[in-house]
């Protein structure tokens, strides 16, 4: 905790809860979530199109980079 203040909630700014960290509850957990899902959050950049994501990962194995 920087300066002796508890964190608080990113969504609605209430104090968070170690139970829900770093939100202060299931729902402010919950619309985050539904905002990432949503594409209520967004990383800008120029857009990819499905081809150029293909091409990307093709060559690619498994997830954890072993064969």
């Amino acid at each position: 905790m920087a300066g002796g203040r508890a964190p608080k909630c990113p969504v609605c700014r209430q104090a968070a809860t170690a139970e829900f960290a770093p939100f202060c509850s299931a729902g402010c957990k919950d619309r985050d979530l539904l905002q990432w899902l949503g594409d209520g959050y967004k990383i800008p950049g120029p857009a990819v199109s499905p081809d150029q994501l293909a091409d990307h990962f093709a060559g690619e194995s498994g997830r954890d980079g072993e064969d």
